[in-house]
């Protein structure tokens, strides 16, 4: 009996956006469907990555599988697309070069006559102004050069403007900011003077924007008080401002290897706003009474005036620890003394212990890499994590908590963190096991914390690492509070960083509001309502999340282009994923992947498990798992698509 086929159906009309392959075919995905619409390559109809479009769908002749062909194209994602200019192989009668952009499957026509004043491989912002019928390819202007495509200006500046990020101040804003700056600290009635206690400033070498400082001082043989003092940005930045509106604009700063893209002009980020040693500085802090075996004894939050005596880089304070002398020696391994209790509460608690590797890079006078180093925490960088930890705790609880630790109900802005993805911790489980791990999923907490201690210094750690990093939801603002899963803290808030992000301000402005309540000093402050507070998060988390993505996708290309000068040379790795056609390989001196196609491998023909987390050989039937250390040899580099390209050398 023949099977029936299904009626092709010319009727069905939807919209949805579209999905375009490298190789020219599509996917249109629409919600009332399970599976995404597929559009054949000569059935797009001039739609571009990202279009809304209006389609047609129906049957293909099999009865199986859903076609369609786009109709009509009702909103372009984008004209604007920047690309690498490609005037070189161009003859001299054509008309057009062209502009490619990776993102897109067709490349940008500009006419030769308006390209006289760029160069072949210029990166460049172009504009689609018209698509004629009988061209297969889109006809653009030029609008903004950003310079040769690989340079380190060029890259920073064109992924500002793909990520639509602010990178100049107006004029404006500069001079509101040198009106701030030029105004003389008149009223000090209601802060309290800290300039008299031992305060210093613990940061990276390179930078500028202090946003914290720590006091301590011994009151008798058992108790001493400690003092976090953090930028007191809100009072400069009055709200609704030029200046509040542009910082909220870009909720974060930006920090790249060897630049940042700051909140605020660098008038206030780097001079008035940053706690400069031996400077009078505004603060808003959190002083505490605690004993020797780190009880804290009693709490004060307020407004401060504080003059640091020194400015500390976390290398100084490792060496002061190591040797155990030094310039404030006893006020530091006492600090240091107190952060390793601090430590260890958290994770009695139920707190993830997860440090993970940096890779650092130094630039030469052009900004080429020219060497990298692996950097993880030391007990500097733990000592001011945990006091920043304490003191975003101990506000929230603050806020939230009556005297009597029932919940006040205020409106705050939290930092949360959701428990992790279920089905990502089983995927996580089921990839470790292979490599001799095992996860408790009824003791998750635990279980990852005694993972984390097992794979220290194993080749396969840092992809462990991330992998237990994609298994974890990501932390968010909101005025919903659901606690903090990976620190296991009931209530958190950001505080301690006003200088680079936005959220923190909004957590002084309402602390600063409960403070003073009781008092009417603060008329001047409103509470919004929550729906406004709650729309303020999204968009915090919303630009948190944008900063991540540039950032990684610019060190990327500092490793890509750091990687060139080893060409043709050997390295060890470890496997970190497999698709149908490539594998995935952390390269391990560089903590960078690099890719290996599985057509080059000559040995013998890989094919993908049916788990995704293994590749099996059709002759030899050798199996390589995720965490497999292997042997490669770079072969090439791919600047423009930031990609690694591996040859496959080691069969054992």
């Amino acid at each position: 009996m023949k099977k029936k086929i299904k009626k092709k159906y010319y009727n069905n009309l939807s919209t949805g956006f579209i999905t375009i392959t490298n190789y020219g075919y599509a996917f249109v995905h629409i919600k009332k469907l399970q599976k995404d619409i597929f559009i054949p390559k000569n059935k797009t109809h001039k739609a571009l990555e990202g279009d809304l479009v209006k389609i047609r769908f129906y049957y293909n002749r099999k009865g199986v599988k859903m076609e369609g062909e786009v109709l009509k194209i009702i909103k372009r994602k984008t004209k604007q697309f920047i690309g690498i200019l490609k005037k070189s192989n161009i003859k001299l009668d054509d008309q057009y070069g062209i502009v490619h952009n990776n993102n897109i499957h067709v490349d940008i026509l500009v006419s030769m006559k308006k390209l006289e004043k760029y160069h072949h491989n210029d990166k460049v912002l172009v504009q689609i102004i018209s698509w004629p019928k009988k061209l297969r390819n889109p006809l653009g202007k030029i609008i903004k050069v950003f310079g040769s495509s690989g340079e380190y200006k060029t890259e920073i500046y064109s992924l500002l403007e793909e990520y639509k990020i602010s990178y100049n101040f107006s004029k404006k804003i500069e001079n509101e900011a040198k009106k701030i700056f030029s105004e003389q600290i008149t009223d000090l009635r209601f802060r309290r003077d800290m300039r008299n206690v031992n305060t210093f400033t613990i940061d990276p070498l390179n930078a500028k924007d202090f946003d914290d400082a720590l006091s301590i001082r011994k009151l008798n043989t058992d108790i001493w008080e400690i003092g976090v003092h953090i930028s007191d940005v809100s009072h400069y930045i009055k709200e609704g401002s030029l200046l509040d509106q542009e910082a909220y604009s870009r909720a974060t700063s930006i920090y790249f290897v060897g630049k940042v893209v700051p909140m605020f002009p660098k008038i206030l980020s780097n001079n008035l706003c940053s706690l400069q040693p031996k400077k009078d500085k505004l603060s808003f802090s959190y002083i505490f009474n605690i004993n020797s075996k780190g009880k804290i004894l009693k709490s004060w939050f307020g407004k401060t005036i504080i003059r640091s005596d020194r400015k500390f880089t976390y290398e100084e304070v490792q060496c002061i620890i190591d040797q155990k002398k030094g310039d404030y020696y006893e006020d530091i391994y006492t600090l240091f003394s107190f952060s390793k209790i601090l430590i260890q509460n958290r994770l009695k608690n139920g707190g993830i212990y997860l440090e993970k590797m940096e890779v650092k890079f130094h630039l030469d006078e052009k900004n080429n890499p020219i060497s990298l180093h692996l950097e993880k925490n030391n007990d500097a960088h733990r000592l001011i994590e945990e006091f920043m930890l304490l003191t975003n705790r101990k506000i929230s609880e603050f806020v939230s908590l009556n005297l009597n630790g029932i919940p006040s109900n205020k409106l705050y802005i939290y930092r949360v963190h959701d428990k992790p993805d279920f089905q990502k911790i089983l995927s996580l489980k089921k990839i470790i096991e292979p490599l001799g791990y095992f996860l408790d999923l009824k003791n998750l907490k635990t279980a990852i914390n005694h993972l984390l201690k097992q794979i220290k210094g194993k080749p396969e750690q840092n992809m462990i690492e991330n992998l237990i990093l994609r298994s974890m939801s990501k932390a968010k603002y909101s005025t919903k509070n659901i606690g903090h899963y990976g620190l296991s803290f009931i209530y958190y808030t950001h505080f301690t960083s006003p200088i680079r992000r936005y959220s923190d301000i909004i957590a002084h402005r309402l602390l600063y509001y409960y403070l003073n309540k009781t008092k009417n000093a603060n008329e001047k402050y409103k509470l919004k309502t929550m729906e406004c507070y709650e729309k303020q998060s999204l968009h915090c988390s919303y630009k948190e999340r944008l900063a991540i993505d540039i950032e990684r996708e610019f060190l990327k290309f500092i490793q890509v282009k750091y990687i060139i000068k080893f060409i043709g040379k050997e390295f060890y790795g470890i496997i970190t994923g497999f698709t149908d056609w490539s594998i995935y390989i952390d390269l391990l001196l560089f903590q960078t992947e690099g890719m290996v196609r599985l057509r080059d491998i000559k040995e013998d023909s890989y094919i993908l498990n049916s788990d995704n987390y293994s590749i099996i050989g059709k002759k030899k039937r050798k199996t390589y798992y995720l965490g497999d250390k292997v042997k490669v040899k770079l072969m090439d580099v791919n600047i423009e698509k930031k990609q690694i390209i591996l040859d496959w050398i080691d069969y054992t």
